[in-house]
């Protein structure tokens, strides 16, 4: 592990543990760090007196506020750490405390509380320094360099947790969003399901309705009659059932009139030609296996599925070819579409191919998108076209 990767999960547990134990752990190795010179004294040194280590202990114990009463306590300890200065029994060798509360107001505090903490303890410092007893040079850059850096630790603190709080915020606005554009995909989704459905029902029961009416008119007079209507009543029974088995709902589309049937299988040709005339990407149709005859509503989903693929290629792979391919089996077509763009860059794939799937599923069938084998996008679709199950009765 890298020492920025070790600092970053010491880091990461500190903002998760308990902020009060933590400064209660914090106060306490100042207040070890301050007493060193009571645990080690200094033949020769300065002298120590109690009232010196009382003073040295104000440094610390204010600490243990620092998440409570932040300012509270900055205030506190700037009064006892120049106090013990200027008592000389002895004068702190490191501001420890004053170390700890520069990086804690330029990290927490507000503007003028970091200003004026900074300001002060710079002065502080130096007219400190002038009451020391023969103090070197190097004392008063030490004194100050350590001012500085602790204040500068803080503000990149505070710059770090303000940046990260602002991707963690983008983060949640874009899935958010995301979410919120993937529901309204499914809702159109479903609102064109439901339409589809109502037509299927509606058109299934009008035929049941006037044949049961016409049924019990013509039952003695014309029983062949009567049994036809009867018969043409299962039958549309029957394919209602089978259709909302199989698709679920059709995505229903625009006619130009209300009458015209929707495009298929057949139309792909002339589909492949307009992709290929209008936008000049070089599209090749491949075809294996028997083609078989299609329930209506798989007809349509493989030419729109196949129709939105290129649409999506177009739109946003950039590619320059691609292939459109159909293989027939006894039980199932799969269609593919793979191009040598560079691939869908919406996130979750975009409204495009949420509808492939919806489409896929209506028909029993299952859809799967994501980078070619050899880079690009491939759409990949498996529609069922064998005979299906009849409805449980």
């Amino acid at each position: 592990m890298s020492a920025q990767s070790w600092f970053t999960s010491v880091a990461a547990r500190l903002r998760a543990a308990n902020r009060y134990a933590v400064d209660t752990a914090l106060a306490a190795l100042v207040l070890f760090a301050a007493s060193l010179q009571w645990i080690f004294p200094d033949e020769g040194g300065e002298p120590l007196t109690w009232a010196g280590w009382l003073l040295g202990a104000a440094t610390a114990v204010p600490l243990v506020w620092r998440s409570r009463a932040p300012f509270a306590m900055a205030c506190a300890v700037s009064v006892a750490t120049p106090a013990q200065a200027l008592h000389h029994a002895p004068p702190p060798d490191v501001m420890y405390g004053g170390l700890v509360v520069l990086y804690t107001m330029a990290a927490r505090g507000k503007p003028w509380q970091r200003r004026f903490m900074l300001v002060g303890w710079l002065l502080g410092v130096s007219l400190v320094m002038l009451h020391k007893q023969e103090p070197q040079p190097f004392e008063y850059a030490f004194q100050l360099m350590g001012v500085a850096c602790a204040y500068a630790f803080g503000v990149l603190s505070r710059l770090q947790r303000a940046y990260t709080a602002e991707l963690e915020d983008r983060a949640r606005r874009l899935q958010r969003e995301r979410d919120a554009d993937t529901a309204r995909a499914t809702a159109q989704e479903r609102a064109r399901i439901a339409r589809d459905m109502h037509d299927i029902l509606a058109h299934a029961v009008s035929l049941m309705v006037v044949q049961a009416e016409a049924g019990p008119v013509v039952v003695r007079s014309d029983p062949a009659r009567a049994e036809a209507a009867f018969e043409a009543i299962a039958a549309a029974g029957r394919d209602a059932m089978s259709q909302l088995r199989r698709i679920l709902g059709v995505l229903k589309e625009d006619q130009r009139n209300g009458t015209s049937p929707q495009p298929g299988v057949k139309a792909l040709p002339v589909l492949i030609r307009q992709v290929r005339d209008s936008t000049g990407l070089r599209v090749e149709l491949r075809a294996e296996g028997e083609p078989r005859t299609l329930p209506p509503d798989t007809d349509i989903a493989v030419y729109r599925v196949i129709q939105e693929a290129l649409t999506n290629t177009v739109k946003h792979a950039y590619a320059s070819s691609a292939t459109v391919e159909l293989d027939w089996t006894e039980e199932a077509l799969t269609l593919t579409v793979t191009d040598d763009g560079r691939g869908i860059t919406v996130p979750g794939g975009g409204h495009g191919l949420i509808g492939i799937r919806e489409r896929a599923a209506a028909c029993g069938g299952d859809a799967r998108t994501g980078r070619g084998p050899d880079g690009g996008f491939r759409v990949f679709v498996r529609l069922p076209v064998g005979d299906r199950q009849a409805a449980p009765g």
